[in-house]
């Protein structure tokens, strides 16, 4: 059911668009017996299995927006099947994240062809996603701080698909919603597009990164919906680039098809909901073939992304980002203080696809066994603590280009391994021993974050800073220049930590089979050799590059909760520790 689902909305896009109708014969078959509870082919029912719930909107999307070359041509017969199948989600409970739309959208296809739906289920699905809005066009995936690609392929692209595709009457969704969904989508892609490096790979972050190309499925809306902003340009560049991107990284494997993984095969990125077909969600990213090919979006002059036409910072204050964009090397990077698929307070364990405090277009977090990014208490087993439910102080733009944010909260130790509740994102529960709590601020400029922590509370553990995780397929080669100072190289990155103030302690952590990236994985620490005292603050300069440039690290001062950075062209940044 999945891979008919999902490869179904890759035909029904092409024959939208203008393609052979008779790529939908084999699906028109599929119709036929999975309804049907008598075939061997027979499908779950979305009121027997909640998997069915999601592939149902596909393939009522699909139908809606193919009906006059498929479902037109249906039997009466198999018409009534596929009503009776889909009207199973009428009154169903649906997690209250992105999948209210799929529940939004089977019933107005049930609607439009005569089917039974519920008014009550629409309204209230349309205001749990009112309540996942969140600043400048961005929306969480529930009510946690779930920021990842689900607001552009789920949260952005249902709603303004909806409007376009199905007759949706003013009592149901009103002019003015309309078009805050339009406009919310518009300031949006102004990050999105920021946020993809100038190879075409979108953030490795989050979860369900087995979709690959499904991060170009809100660049595709923007142009079938015809919003003026971005250029169809940018949007053809964006889109296609991540389609270029996973195609010549070897996504496909011999025989033609995606399996689970990122570039090539990788079967640990899955979560618990992950089947064989799951990956074929890709397809989304493939909704420009919807189009026609006289359509702007291919007919005008491709524009370069935001990274490939400068350096830039810039601060995305939902997610609690601070962005930066080097045209050097194409890569783009994010310091994070505001996501973890968590609310302030959680006691979880790190859930690394979110919580670290770093991610990349270049990089990947290490899924198990190496701590990347982060800023952790080592107790005496050498076990590192946890910090999600963490709260955002601030996320700021300062004179001279540069960014800040801080975070802070109380850090744990977490034993997890009797936790076998499955992997929806979120980090894993089990036996606590708490901690101090952390503050961490991050100043970012000049391709480099300059990292101050606080211990604010009394500990005997020892504090240890990560950074970028570099990957090969030889073990990674790190050095030393001096004491406080480490420097990794891998096949495409480099990584580097500098200590600037408190820091005694350097090394490196391989491990293997831990990155869909590479063979090895390092990950680069600078740690203190004794316990850390209350009050404490240390710093370090965190670099990723692709190949080892000049280091342009600030001066910096501390004077009680007064931090001065000086940096190499003279500017000074002052900064004040916060005491929450």
């Amino acid at each position: 059911m999945e891979g008919f689902a999902r490869t179904f909305l890759l035909a029904g896009f092409r024959v939208a668009g203008g393609g052979d109708p008779a790529l939908l014969e084999r699906y028109a078959w599929g119709l036929a017996a999975g309804p049907d509870p008598h075939s061997p082919e027979a499908w779950p029912r979305p009121d027997e299995l909640g998997q069915a719930k999601v592939e149902a909107a596909s393939i009522a999307l699909v139908l809606q927006m193919t009906k006059r070359w498929l479902w037109d041509h249906l039997g009466d017969d198999v018409q009534e099947r596929v009503v009776e199948w889909l009207a199973t989600v009428v009154g169903q409970p649906y997690p209250p994240i992105n999948w209210v739309w799929f529940r939004i959208v089977v019933e107005s296809f049930l609607r439009e062809v005569g089917g039974p739906w519920s008014a009550e289920d629409v309204e209230h699905d349309l205001a749990l996603h009112a309540s996942f809005r969140r600043p400048d066009g961005w929306l969480s995936d529930g009510e946690e701080r779930a920021y990842d690609h689900y607001t552009g392929w789920a949260l952005h692209l249902y709603p303004l698909l909806w409007t376009h595709l199905f007759d949706v009457p003013d009592s149901l969704c009103s002019h003015e919603v309309r078009r805050t969904w339009s406009e919310d989508l518009s300031r949006y892609l102004t990050d999105a597009v920021a946020l993809t490096g100038a190879d075409g790979s979108p953030l490795m972050q989050g979860r369900s990164l087995t979709y690959r190309f499904a991060p170009a499925a809100p660049f595709w809306v923007a142009a079938i919906t015809g919003l003026p902003t971005p250029q169809p340009g940018l949007l053809r560049r964006a889109a296609s680039g991540v389609l270029k991107h996973f195609v010549e990284n070897g996504s496909l494997e011999p025989d033609g098809l995606l399996r689970l993984g990122w570039h090539g095969g990788w079967p640990a990125i899955r979560q618990a909901y992950s089947g064989p077909g799951s990956p074929y969600w890709a397809a989304k990213g493939m909704l420009g073939l919807a189009l026609p090919a006289d359509h702007p979006v291919w007919t005008d002059v491709e524009h370069p992304l935001p990274v490939e036409t400068g350096d830039f910072t810039r601060v995305i204050t939902a997610p609690g980002w601070l962005v930066l964009g080097s045209r050097a090397d194409g890569i783009v990077t994010v310091v994070n203080h505001g996501t973890d698929h968590a609310l302030p307070g959680d006691r979880r364990a790190d859930s690394p696809l979110y919580a670290r405090l770093g991610c990349s277009t270049a990089t990947m977090p290490p899924l198990e066994r190496l701590v990347d990014n982060s800023v952790v208490l080592l107790d005496a087993t050498g076990a590192t603590s946890h910090r999600a439910g963490f709260r955002t102080l601030f996320v700021d733009e300062l004179p001279g280009g540069v960014v800040a944010g801080a975070s802070h909260g109380p850090v744990r130790w977490v034993d997890s391994s009797e936790d076998k509740s499955p992997d929806h994102g979120s980090g894993r529960g089990g036996e606590i021993v708490e901690g101090p709590p952390l503050l961490v601020v991050s100043v970012v400029r000049d391709g480099v974050e300059i990292r101050i922590v606080r211990v604010d509370g009394e500990t005997d553990a020892r504090l240890r800073l990560s950074g970028w995780p570099v990957t090969a397929d030889t073990r990674p080669r790190g050095v030393t220049p001096a004491r406080s100072q480490i420097v990794v190289t891998g096949a495409h990155v480099c990584s580097s930590l500098c200590g600037l103030r408190g820091l005694d302690q350097a090394g490196v952590e391989t491990e293997g089979g831990v990155s869909p990236l590479g063979k090895f994985a390092a990950v680069p620490w600078l740690g203190i050799s004794g316990a850390v005292g209350r009050g404490d603050v240390v710093a370090a300069a965190v670099r990723l590059d692709r190949s080892r440039g000049p280091a342009n690290n600030p001066q910096i001062t501390v004077h009680g909760d007064h931090v001065l950075l000086r940096w190499i062209d003279g500017l000074d940044t002052r900064i004040t520790l916060p005491n929450p």
